[in-house]
Protein backbone atom coordinates (compact mmCIF):
# COMPACT_ATOMS: atom_id res chain seq x y z
CA UNK A 1 0.00 0.00 0.00
CA UNK A 2 0.89 3.57 -0.96
CA UNK A 3 0.45 6.56 1.11
CA UNK A 4 -2.23 7.71 -0.42
CA UNK A 5 -3.03 4.22 -1.88
CA UNK A 6 -6.42 2.39 -1.16
CA UNK A 7 -7.10 -0.89 0.04
CA UNK A 8 -7.91 -3.91 -1.67
CA UNK A 9 -10.39 -6.84 -0.47
CA UNK A 10 -11.26 -4.35 2.81
CA UNK A 11 -14.65 -3.78 4.13
CA UNK A 12 -15.88 -6.39 5.87
CA UNK A 13 -14.28 -9.98 7.84
CA UNK A 14 -12.15 -11.94 6.08
CA UNK A 15 -12.04 -15.09 8.12
CA UNK A 16 -11.05 -18.32 6.06
CA UNK A 17 -9.37 -21.52 7.01
CA UNK A 18 -8.79 -22.31 10.72
CA UNK A 19 -7.06 -20.79 14.08
CA UNK A 20 -3.70 -23.15 15.06
CA UNK A 21 -2.26 -23.48 18.72
CA UNK A 22 0.69 -25.20 19.01
CA UNK A 23 0.71 -27.38 22.06
CA UNK A 24 3.20 -29.16 23.84
CA UNK A 25 2.07 -29.88 26.87
CA UNK A 26 3.37 -27.09 28.82
CA UNK A 27 1.35 -24.19 30.72
CA UNK A 28 2.13 -21.80 28.73
CA UNK A 29 0.85 -23.23 25.33
CA UNK A 30 -2.37 -24.35 27.04
CA UNK A 31 -2.97 -20.75 27.43
CA UNK A 32 -1.93 -20.73 24.22
CA UNK A 33 -4.60 -22.76 23.21
CA UNK A 34 -7.45 -20.87 24.61
CA UNK A 35 -6.94 -17.75 23.77
CA UNK A 36 -6.89 -19.72 20.26
CA UNK A 37 -9.79 -21.13 20.90
CA UNK A 38 -11.58 -17.98 21.37
CA UNK A 39 -10.20 -16.42 17.93
CA UNK A 40 -11.50 -19.42 16.34
CA UNK A 41 -14.75 -18.92 18.11
CA UNK A 42 -15.39 -15.40 17.26
CA UNK A 43 -14.47 -15.98 13.79
CA UNK A 44 -16.70 -19.42 13.19
CA UNK A 45 -13.70 -21.27 12.29
CA UNK A 46 -12.03 -24.44 13.28
CA UNK A 47 -9.23 -24.81 15.92
CA UNK A 48 -6.70 -27.25 15.28
CA UNK A 49 -4.20 -27.99 18.30
CA UNK A 50 -1.12 -29.55 17.30
CA UNK A 51 0.57 -31.87 19.71
CA UNK A 52 4.46 -32.09 19.71
CA UNK A 53 4.81 -35.51 21.61
CA UNK A 54 7.99 -34.06 22.98
CA UNK A 55 7.16 -31.49 26.06
CA UNK A 56 9.83 -29.53 25.18
CA UNK A 57 9.27 -29.21 21.43
CA UNK A 58 8.19 -25.42 21.08
CA UNK A 59 11.08 -24.50 23.53
CA UNK A 60 9.46 -23.76 26.82
CA UNK A 61 10.86 -26.81 29.05
CA UNK A 62 14.96 -26.73 28.40
CA UNK A 63 15.12 -30.38 30.25
CA UNK A 64 15.06 -34.09 28.20
CA UNK A 65 11.56 -35.17 27.99
CA UNK A 66 11.05 -38.84 30.37
CA UNK A 67 7.65 -40.94 30.77
CA UNK A 68 6.61 -39.36 33.55
CA UNK A 69 6.51 -35.96 31.43
CA UNK A 70 5.27 -37.46 28.65
CA UNK A 71 2.37 -38.50 30.38
CA UNK A 72 2.20 -35.44 32.52
CA UNK A 73 1.56 -33.54 28.84
CA UNK A 74 -0.85 -36.42 27.61
CA UNK A 75 -2.84 -35.72 30.60
CA UNK A 76 -2.63 -31.86 29.85
CA UNK A 77 -3.31 -32.46 26.38
CA UNK A 78 -6.48 -34.29 27.19
CA UNK A 79 -7.49 -31.91 29.66
CA UNK A 80 -7.03 -28.70 27.86
CA UNK A 81 -9.16 -30.37 25.19
CA UNK A 82 -11.71 -30.73 27.44
CA UNK A 83 -12.41 -27.40 28.57
CA UNK A 84 -12.03 -25.81 25.50
CA UNK A 85 -15.05 -27.86 24.08
CA UNK A 86 -16.84 -27.38 27.60
CA UNK A 87 -16.11 -23.72 27.36
CA UNK A 88 -16.81 -23.35 23.59
CA UNK A 89 -19.31 -26.33 22.70
CA UNK A 90 -19.88 -24.42 19.16
CA UNK A 91 -16.45 -24.92 18.04
CA UNK A 92 -15.08 -27.51 15.74
CA UNK A 93 -11.79 -28.53 17.68
CA UNK A 94 -9.65 -31.42 16.13
CA UNK A 95 -6.09 -31.95 17.98
CA UNK A 96 -3.34 -33.53 15.81
CA UNK A 97 0.08 -35.66 17.50
CA UNK A 98 2.53 -35.24 15.25
CA UNK A 99 6.50 -36.22 15.87
CA UNK A 100 8.17 -33.75 13.15
CA UNK A 101 9.67 -30.62 13.72
CA UNK A 102 7.61 -27.98 15.14
CA UNK A 103 9.12 -25.31 12.77
CA UNK A 104 8.16 -27.49 9.60
CA UNK A 105 4.82 -28.68 11.15
CA UNK A 106 3.78 -25.15 12.47
CA UNK A 107 5.22 -23.69 8.87
CA UNK A 108 3.39 -26.28 6.64
CA UNK A 109 0.28 -25.32 8.49
CA UNK A 110 0.09 -21.55 7.79
CA UNK A 111 -0.48 -22.32 4.36
CA UNK A 112 -4.39 -22.92 5.71
CA UNK A 113 -4.75 -20.56 8.37
CA UNK A 114 -5.24 -17.64 9.77
CA UNK A 115 -3.17 -17.29 12.00
CA UNK A 116 -1.03 -19.51 14.94
CA UNK A 117 -0.92 -19.28 18.33
CA UNK A 118 2.13 -20.08 20.26
CA UNK A 119 2.58 -19.40 24.10
CA UNK A 120 5.50 -17.62 25.68
CA UNK A 121 6.95 -18.32 29.26
CA UNK A 122 6.62 -15.87 31.71
CA UNK A 123 9.87 -14.53 33.70
CA UNK A 124 7.90 -13.41 37.28
CA UNK A 125 8.84 -9.69 37.84
CA UNK A 126 11.16 -9.23 35.30
CA UNK A 127 9.13 -7.01 32.05
CA UNK A 128 8.49 -9.18 29.68
CA UNK A 129 9.16 -12.99 28.68
CA UNK A 130 11.09 -15.16 26.32
CA UNK A 131 10.68 -17.05 23.27
CA UNK A 132 11.70 -20.10 22.51
CA UNK A 133 14.52 -20.55 19.28
CA UNK A 134 11.37 -22.47 17.76
CA UNK A 135 8.64 -19.59 18.21
CA UNK A 136 10.83 -17.14 17.01
CA UNK A 137 11.77 -19.05 13.54
CA UNK A 138 7.96 -20.11 13.05
CA UNK A 139 7.22 -16.47 13.16
CA UNK A 140 10.23 -15.53 10.91
CA UNK A 141 9.13 -19.26 8.01
CA UNK A 142 5.40 -18.50 8.36
CA UNK A 143 2.98 -16.53 5.91
CA UNK A 144 0.41 -15.86 8.09
CA UNK A 145 -0.20 -13.98 11.93
CA UNK A 146 1.73 -15.41 14.68
CA UNK A 147 0.43 -14.66 18.13
CA UNK A 148 2.79 -15.00 20.53
CA UNK A 149 0.92 -15.65 24.18
CA UNK A 150 2.14 -14.51 27.32
CA UNK A 151 1.24 -17.10 30.65
CA UNK A 152 -0.08 -14.17 32.18
CA UNK A 153 -2.66 -13.40 29.63
CA UNK A 154 -6.13 -12.02 31.26
CA UNK A 155 -7.94 -13.38 28.25
CA UNK A 156 -8.87 -9.21 28.35
CA UNK A 157 -10.46 -7.57 25.28
CA UNK A 158 -9.08 -4.14 25.55
CA UNK A 159 -8.78 -1.74 22.02
CA UNK A 160 -5.57 -2.74 20.09
CA UNK A 161 -2.73 -1.16 19.75
CA UNK A 162 -0.76 -1.25 16.20
CA UNK A 163 2.46 0.11 15.67
CA UNK A 164 2.44 1.60 12.07
CA UNK A 165 6.23 2.29 10.02
CA UNK A 166 4.74 5.14 7.60
CA UNK A 167 7.46 4.79 5.28
CA UNK A 168 7.04 1.05 4.35
CA UNK A 169 4.06 -0.33 2.33
CA UNK A 170 1.80 -1.89 5.38
CA UNK A 171 -1.40 -2.97 3.99
CA UNK A 172 -1.50 -6.47 5.45
CA UNK A 173 -0.85 -4.97 8.84
CA UNK A 174 -3.52 -2.30 8.35
CA UNK A 175 -5.99 -4.94 6.62
CA UNK A 176 -5.42 -7.17 9.64
CA UNK A 177 -5.85 -4.59 12.02
CA UNK A 178 -9.16 -3.16 10.87
CA UNK A 179 -10.69 -6.88 10.23
CA UNK A 180 -9.50 -7.49 13.92
CA UNK A 181 -11.39 -4.59 15.52
CA UNK A 182 -14.11 -5.16 13.88
CA UNK A 183 -14.59 -8.80 14.60
CA UNK A 184 -13.83 -7.80 18.19
CA UNK A 185 -15.92 -4.78 18.32
CA UNK A 186 -13.39 -2.71 19.66
CA UNK A 187 -11.21 0.25 18.77
CA UNK A 188 -7.79 0.81 17.26
CA UNK A 189 -4.47 3.15 18.43
CA UNK A 190 -2.05 3.62 16.32
CA UNK A 191 1.26 4.57 16.54
CA UNK A 192 3.85 6.18 14.40
CA UNK A 193 7.33 6.81 15.74
CA UNK A 194 9.82 9.22 14.36
CA UNK A 195 13.23 10.65 15.31
CA UNK A 196 14.34 14.29 15.52
CA UNK A 197 17.00 15.18 12.71
CA UNK A 198 20.50 15.79 13.56
CA UNK A 199 20.22 19.11 13.24
CA UNK A 200 16.93 19.99 15.59
CA UNK A 201 18.95 18.44 18.13
CA UNK A 202 18.54 17.87 22.22
CA UNK A 203 19.46 20.50 24.93
CA UNK A 204 20.66 23.89 24.20
CA UNK A 205 20.18 22.94 20.30
CA UNK A 206 16.53 22.10 20.83
CA UNK A 207 13.99 24.22 18.70
CA UNK A 208 10.06 23.30 19.90
CA UNK A 209 8.80 25.06 17.66
CA UNK A 210 10.46 22.88 14.85
CA UNK A 211 9.72 19.65 17.01
CA UNK A 212 6.05 20.82 17.14
CA UNK A 213 5.72 21.36 13.10
CA UNK A 214 7.65 17.83 12.76
CA UNK A 215 5.02 16.33 15.13
CA UNK A 216 2.71 17.39 12.88
CA UNK A 217 3.77 16.77 9.77
CA UNK A 218 4.60 13.16 11.46
CA UNK A 219 0.75 12.70 12.63
CA UNK A 220 -0.70 14.28 9.10
CA UNK A 221 1.13 11.48 7.36
CA UNK A 222 -0.21 8.79 9.27
CA UNK A 223 -3.44 10.09 9.19
CA UNK A 224 -3.44 9.88 5.45
CA UNK A 225 -2.08 6.55 5.36
CA UNK A 226 -5.37 5.32 7.50
CA UNK A 227 -8.08 7.55 5.78
CA UNK A 228 -8.97 4.76 2.97
CA UNK A 229 -9.25 2.32 5.43
CA UNK A 230 -11.41 4.57 8.20
CA UNK A 231 -13.80 4.72 5.05
CA UNK A 232 -13.56 0.96 4.11
CA UNK A 233 -14.49 0.52 8.19
CA UNK A 234 -16.17 3.03 9.35
CA UNK A 235 -17.67 1.34 12.48
CA UNK A 236 -14.37 1.45 13.87
CA UNK A 237 -12.62 3.90 16.13
CA UNK A 238 -9.58 4.70 16.03
CA UNK A 239 -7.06 6.92 17.39
CA UNK A 240 -3.72 8.08 15.86
CA UNK A 241 -0.55 9.20 17.38
CA UNK A 242 2.73 10.16 16.12
CA UNK A 243 5.39 10.32 18.75
CA UNK A 244 9.26 11.52 19.16
CA UNK A 245 11.22 8.55 20.43
CA UNK A 246 12.57 4.50 19.80
CA UNK A 247 9.18 2.88 18.25
CA UNK A 248 9.73 -0.81 20.54
CA UNK A 249 9.73 1.07 23.95
CA UNK A 250 6.80 3.20 23.17
CA UNK A 251 4.85 0.24 21.76
CA UNK A 252 6.08 -2.35 24.92
CA UNK A 253 4.88 1.23 27.32
CA UNK A 254 1.70 2.28 25.78
CA UNK A 255 0.69 -1.81 25.11
CA UNK A 256 0.31 -2.07 29.02
CA UNK A 257 -3.62 -1.70 28.71
CA UNK A 258 -4.03 -2.90 25.47
CA UNK A 259 -5.58 -6.36 24.52
CA UNK A 260 -3.53 -7.13 21.60
CA UNK A 261 -0.33 -5.30 20.00
CA UNK A 262 -0.08 -6.01 16.44
CA UNK A 263 3.27 -4.97 14.99
CA UNK A 264 4.65 -5.89 11.15
CA UNK A 265 7.89 -7.46 10.40
CA UNK A 266 9.83 -8.18 7.25
CA UNK A 267 11.92 -11.08 7.60
CA UNK A 268 15.84 -10.58 6.60
CA UNK A 269 17.99 -13.19 5.56
CA UNK A 270 21.71 -13.49 5.96
CA UNK A 271 24.26 -15.91 6.46
CA UNK A 272 23.31 -16.84 9.94
CA UNK A 273 19.74 -17.23 9.26
CA UNK A 274 16.37 -16.01 9.01
CA UNK A 275 15.91 -12.94 11.50
CA UNK A 276 13.12 -10.81 12.61
CA UNK A 277 13.41 -7.14 12.36
CA UNK A 278 14.53 -5.22 15.26
CA UNK A 279 11.48 -3.52 16.16
CA UNK A 280 9.12 -6.48 15.93
CA UNK A 281 11.94 -8.77 18.25
CA UNK A 282 12.19 -6.08 20.74
CA UNK A 283 8.03 -5.65 21.13
CA UNK A 284 8.30 -9.70 21.60
CA UNK A 285 10.26 -10.14 23.93
CA UNK A 286 9.29 -6.83 26.13
CA UNK A 287 5.39 -6.90 25.73
CA UNK A 288 3.34 -7.50 28.80
CA UNK A 289 0.32 -8.20 26.65
CA UNK A 290 -0.78 -10.92 23.36
CA UNK A 291 1.43 -9.99 20.82
CA UNK A 292 0.74 -10.35 16.69
CA UNK A 293 3.05 -10.45 14.23
CA UNK A 294 1.67 -10.23 10.74
CA UNK A 295 4.23 -10.40 7.83
CA UNK A 296 4.11 -7.63 5.30
CA UNK A 297 5.23 -7.80 1.57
Amino acid sequence: MTRTGFPSNAGGPQASGSVVAGFDGSPQSSVAAYWAAREADLRAVPLRLIHFQEPSALGHVFRAPDSRSRRSAQHLRAQTADELRRTFPALDISIHSVDGSPIDVLSESAAESDRIALGSRALGPVMGFVLGSVSMAVIGATNCPVVSVQAKDDASYGDLLVGVDVRQHCEALLRFAFDEAEQRGCGIRFLSAWALPPLVGYGATYDPRVHAQLEMSAKATLVDVLMPWKKQYPDVRTTAQANVGHAATQLVTSGREAGLTVVGHRVRDSSLGTHIVPVAHAVLHHARTPVVVVPLT
